[in-house]
């Protein structure tokens, strides 16, 4: 069923409904398809899960018969999670028979205990296993094991990998190395919105993945591109959006995706031609709708922080935080205190650090945070 609204802000449809990353679509299919993995980096909400979805999309119209299955671990804080996470996200998977599949997992799967259901929609098993601490890492294996057996080819997308750099678990990072570098029949994708993080565990000598993969960045899409994906849209609802306007709504994001496609949304839904006094209506309409829980967030930091997050916003992007000047203009403590502060806000990514400059990492915080009088 095709969705109401073309301007998608979660999940994925088709080609229809994706814009432009041809090159970077095509380069994804090419690494796995001559079996290189592959790392992709980019910001959160730039689109890289829907471009590994789309990418998904793709191969399975080459090749029917391939699996191809996504995993997000940001949520994750150990390897037991992981783990958990990992099982229910493949056990069960590469069977297209449910009593074989059900056999097969109950061979391999022999430190826990697995739980079975059937997917009222696909009719296959889905798996939850009982885990103590110390099945942990057998269990991982087993569960690499039974992908290694599997006759059809796999692909596996883990997103927001850098967060086994988080867990307290020791090693993690080189045992996941020592079983997929023996997956012949299985290609991954790492994908991570943390560059430099990113970067350290795949392009540093000391670490356990260097140099195992193909590295893919992504930025914004082509300005252009997404201008004609966009009038066209509106075309076809009956309704116009001027290339002068879409260039607006992009530049105010800076072309960053989920923003632009978030005010595409709410303006596609209103049923009417788009100026620039319904584009600043439905801008204030979702920071509105957003202000308390910006309000809320906000409790748990500091004065101290809060001010800095607001001379950031005022800013817009400002690249020498610790300046004198920028200090004495927005009224700051010590260069010492706006350093600490800096750094949380970095840490708990309210603030980013792009090419030009600090920013605030979520847009339509920063333009609440620009409204606010502290």
């Amino acid at each position: 069923m095709k969705p109401n609204n073309p301007f998608l802000i979660s999940g994925y449809h088709s080609p229809e409904f994706f814009c432009d990353r041809e090159t970077e679509t095509e380069t994804i299919l090419e690494a796995l398809h001559n079996g290189r993995n592959l790392t992709l980096i980019a910001p959160r909400r730039m689109g890289k899960t829907g471009l590994i979805r789309h990418a998904f999309y793709k191969l399975k119209e080459q090749e029917s018969d391939i699996v191809t299955l996504y995993m997000d671990i940001y949520s994750t804080q150990s390897l037991g999670d992981f783990v958990r996470l990992f099982a229910n996200t493949i056990l069960g998977k590469l069977d297209s028979a449910p009593q074989k599949a059900m056999n097969r997992i109950s061979k391999f799967i022999r430190s826990c205990r697995p739980f079975f259901t059937l997917d009222e929609f696909t009719g296959l098993p889905q798996v939850t296993i009982d885990l103590s601490p110390t099945e942990e890492e057998s269990t991982l294996k087993e569960i690499f094991e039974y992908l290694a057996s599997s006759e059809k080819r796999c692909y596996i997308a883990i997103d927001e990998f850098q967060q086994i750099t988080e867990y307290q678990d020791k090693g993690v990072e080189a045992l996941l190395r020592s079983y997929i570098q023996f997956l012949p029949n299985v290609n991954f994708i790492f994908a991570g919105s943390k560059q430099h993080v990113m970067q350290e565990m795949f392009m540093s000598s000391k670490k356990p993945f260097y140099q195992s993969t193909q590295l893919l960045t992504i930025d914004t899409i082509d300005k252009d591109k997404y201008a004609h994906f966009a009038m066209n849209h509106f075309a076809n609802h009956n309704t116009s959006l001027s290339e002068e306007i879409f260039y607006g709504i992009y530049e105010k994001f800076d072309g960053h995706t989920w923003y632009v496609q978030n005010l595409l949304n709410r303006l596609y839904g209103y049923n009417r031609d788009i100026d620039t006094d319904l584009v600043e209506y439905a801008n204030r309409q979702i920071i509105s709708e957003l202000s308390y829980f910006y309000a809320d967030l906000l409790t748990a930091y500091s004065a101290g922080h809060v001010r800095l997050l607001k001379a950031i916003a005022k800013e817009g992007c400002i690249k020498e935080v610790l300046s004198g000047d920028f200090i004495s203009r927005h009224r700051l403590r010590a260069a010492s205190s706006v350093n600490s502060a800096l750094k949380k806000l970095l840490e708990n990514e309210l603030v980013y650090p792009s090419e030009n400059g600090y920013i605030i990492y979520d847009r339509f915080m920063g333009e609440w945070l620009r409204s606010q009088a502290f």
